[in-house]
């Protein structure tokens, strides 16, 4: 059963969802491109990961000496004398430390065959890219890296949560923070980019995959990538479709027209 929303669902924003949601997604979109790049360029799948904990995001990567394969056995408890002479045994009481979670996330590498260099960084951005903390500075600071060499970067977001990644518009129109958004940026042109902004009740639009050389085109089409997922991923049986559209609030407009696609939310 298809999607009641003609783009992107905002049900799947969910942490419920999402991040089984950004896998596929990562994955449909390099076997999508993989047919028009080989064999001049491939698409590998990258991963890094976060170590969240109640507070903020920590970018790990954990040494091989410090990982054990298995837990320690504690030695038996030794008997304590008391003040008076006479042997106790303390028992310790079980409690439950907060234990950081690990968090992977993948992203799109266009790599250049032969060279391996990479051409373009295709990035579907997460909650932890875009919330205040510790996991937003490091993707800033990767950004920033990205955005001051000759790679290209596509930047995707599909989450209306949070603010905006860092952009200053040239137009009049004020940024909207409730809005998706898909950043195109070349390095030639910059610090000018493509940035193409929708709604919940709008396709997603194609772009094109900026690639090396030129008068080379590779369109992206998000959208049936996205029917693809949630249809071979039973979405319409586990999302409650009667509850609320997930946060942020929605628009005095865009509450009329969810009432309309869906009667009940």
């Amino acid at each position: 059963m298809a999607s009641p929303f003609p783009g992107m669902d905002p049900y799947l924003e969910q942490s419920t969802f999402w991040s089984e949601f950004h896998s596929h997604l990562i994955v449909a979109i390099a076997d999508a491109l993989a047919p028009s790049l080989l064999p001049q360029y491939y698409v590998a799948v990258e991963t890094r990961t976060y170590l969240d904990g109640t507070s903020e995001e920590l970018l790990v990567g954990i040494p091989d000496a410090i990982v054990l394969s298995s837990p320690v056995p504690l030695p038996p408890a030794k008997a304590e004398r008391s003040s008076a002479g006479v042997a106790t045994t303390v028992r310790p009481q079980s409690v439950i430390l907060p234990m950081p979670l690990a968090v992977k996330e993948r992203y799109l590498e266009i790599r250049e065959a032969g060279s391996d260099a990479v051409i373009t960084l295709v990035e579907v951005l997460s909650p932890t890219n875009k919330r205040q903390g510790q996991g937003r500075r490091i993707y800033s600071t990767k950004r920033q890296t990205i955005l001051g060499s000759a790679s290209y970067l596509v930047e995707i977001d599909l989450l209306r949560a949070d603010e905006p990644m860092a952009r200053r518009s040239l137009g009049t129109e004020s940024a909207s923070a409730d809005r998706y958004r898909i950043l195109v940026s070349r390095s030639e042109c910059r610090p000018r980019a493509d940035l193409y902004e929708f709604t919940l009740w709008e396709p997603i639009p194609e772009f094109s995959l900026p690639l090396q050389a030129e008068g080379e085109q590779v369109m992206v089409d998000l959208q049936p990538l996205i029917h693809g997922i949630y249809e071979r991923s039973g979405y319409s049986l586990r999302i409650d479709y009667q509850a609320p559209v997930p946060p942020p609030a929605l628009t005095v407009a865009d509450q009329a027209w969810v009432h309309e696609v869906l009667p009940s939310a």
